[in-house]
């Protein structure tokens, strides 16, 4: 946190996303996204959750987290598209959303939204977890501990995923995008902390959150190295087969272990060890937002916060 402050308020499930010129907040009820418009107004719009995967087998620990991930890709690209809708004048409709606009008419968004999805899924899959198994291929005639291979893989994939998040971290656009995502995180410590959301009392908070997605996929990567290990090193065809099969495995721990991070208290020195090295990557994906986007996203904040205060409990 950067100050003298070490016990927290209370521990909320309440967590966001960075749109594009807004915010989208998830509380235990509602979804609030606000967006800042083109002449400077703060446009909010609010829904009731309604997940995809209502049964109470998909909340099971361990089961629960590639619902999880599933359900928040979803509503994080219906949020974005909606985020675009205020800049996005100059857009011209290409051969796809044509093709999806014809075949699904009236659910056309819809569609759109599940085959983003989609798309990302399968983009990250090939690129974050069947491309490096594929690379250190090479190496199996040289290296021959089965253990040592899955390490050299696991940095491979962690060195790409954070090239790819640096080089994107570049462009102007991304980076407005990051400043938001540091203005969620803040304002978010701000609630955890009791304090009134004002946009004095958010900015001193610090832009890294233990929960944040970001870190997430950190644990992806750092739990995919143990769990693969197990397996050894098959020939290519069943170590793909294996990696897509375990995939649901590790996203179920990855996700139990951002909910035990999030409940700790953050001077705990096992909290800080896991921690450590999802807010070193959440040093390139926050920065730190001006008093505008902070404004967002408080605004986004106040929607979903409960009535009872107990009902958003982590």
């Amino acid at each position: 946190m950067g100050d003298s402050r070490v016990k927290e308020v209370k521990k909320t499930s309440i967590g966001g996303q960075a749109l594009i010129e807004g915010i989208m907040m998830k509380g235990p009820s509602k979804i609030a996204t606000a967006v800042r418009k083109p002449d400077g107004e703060i446009e909010i719009k609010e829904s009731e959750i309604n997940p995809i995967f209502k049964h109470r087998f998909f909340k099971l620990p361990f089961i629960r987290g590639s619902f999880v991930l599933i359900d928040s890709l979803i509503n994080g690209v219906k949020e974005l598209m909606y985020s675009a809708e205020f800049y996005g004048e100059d857009y011209e409709e290409d051969a796809f959303d044509r093709f999806i606009k014809k075949v699904f008419k009236d659910k056309a968004d819809t569609a759109i939204i599940y085959a983003s999805v989609i798309m990302a899924l399968i983009f990250s899959v090939g690129i974050f977890i069947l491309g490096p198994t594929l690379l250190t291929n090479v190496l199996k005639n040289i290296v021959k501990n089965s253990f040592l291979l899955n390490l050299i893989e696991g940095i491979i994939r962690v060195f790409l995923f954070v090239g790819y998040v640096y080089l994107v971290s570049k462009l102007d656009d991304i980076k407005r995008v990051f400043m938001y995502h540091g203005a969620e995180h803040k304002t978010i410590y701000c609630y955890e902390y009791g304090e009134e959301l004002t946009v004095e009392n958010v900015r001193k908070y610090s832009t890294l959150h233990p929960r944040c997605g970001t870190s997430f996929m950190i644990n992806v990567m750092l739990i995919s190295i143990l769990v693969f290990s197990f397996f050894g090193w098959p020939n290519p065809l069943l170590r793909l087969l294996i990696r897509l099969a375990m995939l649901p495995v590790i996203a179920g721990l990855s996700y139990e272990l951002n909910r035990y991070v999030g409940k700790c208290n953050s001077e705990n020195i096992l909290t800080k060890i896991i921690t450590y090295p999802g807010f070193l990557i959440q040093k390139i994906t926050t920065i730190e937002p001006d008093d505008p986007m902070i404004e967002v996203a408080i605004a986004a904040m106040e929607k979903v916060i409960p009535l009872k205060g107990e009902d958003d409990r982590w």
